[in-house]
């Protein structure tokens, strides 16, 4: 019995972290949206970036 009570903490647990994660997103976007889109400018930039550098690694390996 102990073990299915400590699934449900666990599961509740993980939907009041992802409920206060997106709180805070949106608490993030409604109070600076400026910055906000800064940073996922700055996060696609990086995974554009990223995702050149490892073509350019595959196609020199492959040539």
């Amino acid at each position: 019995m102990p073990k299915q009570e400590t699934g449900l903490i666990v599961v509740n647990a993980k939907k009041i972290a992802g409920l206060a994660g997106i709180a805070l997103v949106l608490f993030f976007v409604i109070a600076q949206p400026g910055h906000a889109a800064n940073l996922v400018t700055n996060i696609i930039d990086f995974l554009r970036s990223s995702a050149e550098a490892v073509i350019t690694f595959v196609s020199n390996v492959f040539s």
